[in-house]
């Protein structure tokens, strides 16, 4: 009986002084003028009109003389790395062609009887050895050499097909999640919009 008393007289007690702190406090509303930021009128894109044959110019330039079909696609920051890159291939084709070139020609000297060559050490079969490396070794550079050419006119080619590409707001895709207000959870959701 006593803990009914005493929850009672907790509840009329916390009543009480929730009635009277509500008749002291009284809601004060005050406005405050927010300014509008005005849109800024957007400017208009100037789209360049479509050229069919830019980027068979570009790919030809780029034949011509490497790094000009990036310089025509405007990407100037591509053309020493084409540069450095073909002339990395040349330096090595003409290092191993001038190994080659040496131990072919003490090889030949070998075989007409001198015996006044830099590596008087090297036997015969290793001087053989050595002139199908460095052989091999320039075909190689060759051939990478001729990929980087290569790669060269087709990156012109594809960076003047991805200039004309048409990325505008028209043709946009942005995806949202709205919240669900009552139990905030995410509703998921696709929408297509297309602007005229």
């Amino acid at each position: 009986m006593k803990i009914k008393f005493f929850y009672i007289t907790l509840f009329v007690l916390l009543s009480i002084h929730t009635i009277s702190a509500q008749e002291n406090d009284e809601l004060k509303v005050t406005t405050e003028e927010v300014p509008v930021k005005k849109k800024k009128k957007e400017k208009k894109r100037k789209i360049r009109p479509y050229e069919p044959l830019a980027p068979a110019r570009a790919a030809f330039y780029s034949a011509v003389l490497p790094g000009l079909g990036q310089a025509y696609t405007k990407k100037y920051w591509k053309i020493p790395i084409v540069y450095a890159a073909i002339g990395t291939g040349v330096y090595f084709y003409i290092d191993n062609n001038n190994n080659y070139n040496r131990f072919r020609d003490i090889y030949k000297r070998r075989l007409a009887g001198f015996t006044d060559d830099e590596f008087p050490n090297i036997t015969n079969d290793q001087l053989i050895s050595l002139q199908d490396r460095f052989r091999r070794d320039k075909e190689l550079s060759l051939l990478v050499t001729v990929g980087i050419y290569l790669l060269n006119i087709v990156d012109a080619n594809v960076t003047a097909h991805l200039m004309q590409y048409n990325v505008t707001d028209d043709l946009s895709f942005k995806p949202k999640i709205n919240f669900n207000e009552f139990d905030s959870k995410p509703n998921y959701g696709m929408s297509l919009n297309y602007s005229f």
